[in-house]
């Protein structure tokens, strides 16, 4: 038997005050009756000290009450095999999420975080299952369950600590929700499929920075059971600034050489708020941030907690300057912005016709000035007659060919070679005379135009929104073109063109647009004008947008966005067929021909597509909100269903703390205290009974001595 708390044993001792009590008691010998003493002089009664013990009994039950009380406080128990724990057959899953966004570059961050994964992984028992999962745009296992379980025991640890030591941090953003749901849904299962027991944890290590995107939580039911704990580091030095480009639309009418607008923003906990603005050129392929800026710079002056947007000139006399640096903030990973210069695009229309240039009622004297100069493009529109003899210059220059009147069967002929190439031709007749070319050109003799003048006007009744040609029309705010009247137009069997998409139609059910394509080049056949005498087209808000979604689709203007952040798509235009990627450092990497969505490079810089018609530069940035570095509240994960845990500090397990718990789970268990108490108390009642029935007898015994 062992106690739990055997002081109390000492206790115990007081079984000698019984004793005690029994043998120092004195009583005189005896009573005898004796009549009056008062002829007596005073004398005490002789007492003697008793020398031996009388009534054991009651000196026994008096002893072993006291006994039994010290051993029941003193919380005995039964040693016992230890109980195995009922959690070990269902060992802890646990996924270690690690931030390489590009916040944890700041100064100490991802060596503390380095540290704190390594610490998570080796305070992992030998039954647990572990997952490490970096991840800044998104998580990837780097080290799987399946993994871990591969391994040794005694090897895990070791194998993911080495796999940690594999990463640095990346340059793009961070997005916290995505990742917590992809681990929480790593945890869901095992390898079997079944749903895993036990308990299931996320230990997120990471700064936690108020930039982190949490949309993919809004809308995700947290499973039950998983916990997150929080693992924060933070950076040596509290503060940082950042700089970002101010988006401009791809509509920007913003002149060539128009100061460039940044935005500053300085975090609440900044100690600094005075910096320096300025450009930086571009050597050998890297950004210069440590030396000099290039011209004056402009004093920035940015109080904690606040963003500001300044106007920084472009210098002059300087060979292309495309880096903006901030200076003044120790912080250096978003500091710099890499900006593409604004270059005019030109582009070459060819108008057949015998319109003259400055009829107003003719067609060609608004498409000329609905293709009016802007700074980000330059549209040049050469004129000539239905009889003229085209120039190879003017054709090969010309990407939009327009075609009003009919034409002699050669010219048909050249133009229809020109379309099969990959030119765009618009046939817009006048009138139904010039269907004889309308046939030249789609190789189908016999077709008519046959002239129609509704009983009041014609309207567009069906449009296709998905066309790229009415794709910017296909939101709900500008989609009616029940306002555009049309007075006449030229009526054409589509069952006559096979191949022909029917893009527009009138509310009559007649064409009103036709697509064919010819070879690599497509053909529109609009069967109304947009002059007066056909229709209200030129007058309308349509036109001009209308206009420019032909040039842009025939690849005259390429809509081609020189600014993306890392994480985003870069779409190309039709037309571009870049075959390689030549990064800043100068490696290239190859393109699959004709590749239209490719992911934007991972590192900020100055990219160009090569092997097209002619490069296309590009600037590639940091997220913007990876320069919020002030730190993200609890509250906001805990809002949105995520269970947030403190990590617990560890205890060392030593064997007497071992043999100390099993004693306390043993004793809880047994109780056998109560059983001490339950005898202590049997004890005394019988002792009480014997020692009232003692007390009577002697009591009895004194009454029937003689006087």
């Amino acid at each position: 038997m062992s106690f739990l708390t055997p002081l109390f044993l000492l206790g115990g001792l007081a079984i000698v005050g019984p004793i005690l009590y029994h043998l120092v008691r004195r009583t005189t010998r005896e009573k005898q009756r004796f009549s009056s003493l008062m002829f007596l002089l005073p004398s005490p009664p002789r007492l003697s000290n008793r020398k031996r013990l009388e009534h054991w009994l009651l000196l026994l039950l008096r002893c072993a009450a006291l006994a039994l009380l010290a051993l029941g406080f003193a919380r005995p128990f039964l040693r016992q095999a230890p109980v195995d724990d009922p959690t070990a057959a269902q060992p802890k899953r646990i996924v270690v999420l690690v931030d390489i966004s590009a916040s944890m570059r700041r100064d100490g961050v991802w060596a503390a975080a380095r540290e704190r994964a390594e610490a998570v992984l080796r305070r992992a028992g030998p039954a647990d299952q572990v997952a490490l999962y970096p991840f800044d745009r998104q998580a990837s296992a780097l080290v799987s369950f399946e993994d871990w379980n591969r391994t040794a025991p005694a090897e895990r640890v070791a194998f993911a600590v080495g796999r940690l030591a594999t990463l640095t941090p990346s340059w793009a953003g961070t997005q916290l929700g995505s990742a917590l749901v992809t681990a929480a849904e790593a945890l869901g299962e095992n390898e079997d499929g079944k749903a895993a027991p036990g308990p299931r944890q996320i230990v997120l290590v990471s700064d936690l920075q108020s930039g982190s995107r949490l949309d993919a939580l809004q809308a995700y039911e947290w499973p039950k059971g998983v916990d997150l704990v929080l693992e924060p580091v933070k950076a040596r030095t509290p503060g940082n600034a950042g700089v970002q480009l101010v988006a401009e639309g791809p509509d920007s009418t913003r002149a060539v050489d128009a100061p460039v607008r940044v935005r500053v923003s300085n975090s609440a906990d900044a100690t600094r708020e005075k910096f320096k603005l300025g450009w930086t050129a571009l050597r050998n392929g890297n950004t210069d941030t440590t030396g000099e800026l290039i011209g004056a710079p402009i004093d920035a002056y940015v109080p904690p907690g606040q963003s500001r947007v300044f106007s920084l000139p472009v210098p002059k006399g300087v060979a292309a300057p495309e880096v903006i640096t901030l200076q003044g903030d120790p912080e250096a990973f978003d500091n710099t912005v890499h900006v593409i210069p604004h270059a005019q695009q030109r582009a070459t229309v060819l108008w057949i016709g015998s319109d003259v240039a400055e009829d107003v009622r003719q067609p060609l004297f608004f498409l000329r000035r609905a293709f009016v100069e802007t700074p980000r493009v330059a549209v040049r529109v050469l004129a000539s007659a239905p009889a003229a003899t085209l120039s190879p210059a003017d054709l090969s220059g010309s990407t939009l060919i327009f075609l009003t009147d009919a034409v002699p069967a050669d010219k048909a002929a050249a133009l229809r070679a020109e379309v099969e190439a990959g030119r765009t031709l618009v046939f817009l007749p006048k009138s139904a005379a010039a269907a004889a070319t309308l046939g030249a050109l789609t190789g189908r003799e016999g077709l008519a135009l046959v002239e129609t003048k509704p009983a009041n006007y014609a309207m567009l009744g069906e449009i296709d929104f998905q066309h790229p040609l009415f794709a910017p029309f296909a939101d709900p705010r500008f989609s009616d073109f029940t306002k555009i009247h049309f007075w006449q137009y030229r009526k054409l069997d589509a069952a006559a063109l096979s191949g022909a998409r029917v893009v527009a139609k009138f509310d009559s059910g007649d064409p009103a647009l036709l697509e064919m394509p010819l070879g690599k080049g497509k053909l529109y056949v609009l069967n109304s004008g947009w002059h007066p005498d056909d229709s209200q087209l030129a007058v309308s808000s349509k036109f001009v947008p209308l206009l420019w979604s032909l040039l842009e689709q025939s690849g005259g203007v390429a809509s081609f966005v020189t600014q993306y952040a890392i994480g985003e798509r870069l779409t190309l235009p039709a037309g571009v067929n870049a075959t390689g990627l030549l990064a800043p450092d100068g490696t290239t990497t190859p393109l699959a021909g004709g590749a239209t969505d490719v992911p934007v490079p991972a590192r900020p810089g100055i990219y160009t597509l090569t092997g097209g018609a002619k490069p296309q530069r590009f600037a590639v940035n940091l997220e913007p909100t990876e320069s919020r570095t002030a730190p993200l509240s609890t509250d906001d994960l805990e809002q949105l269903g995520v269970p947030v845990a403190r990590p617990k500090a560890e205890v060392v397990a030593t064997v007497e703390n071992k043999t100390m718990l099993q004693g306390i789970e043993s004793e809880n268990r047994q109780k056998l205290w109560r059983w001490f108490i339950a005898a202590t108390l049997a004890v005394l009642l019988v002792e009480t009974a014997l020692a009232g029935w003692t007390a009577r007898r002697a009591t009895l015994r004194t009454e029937e001595v003689p006087s």
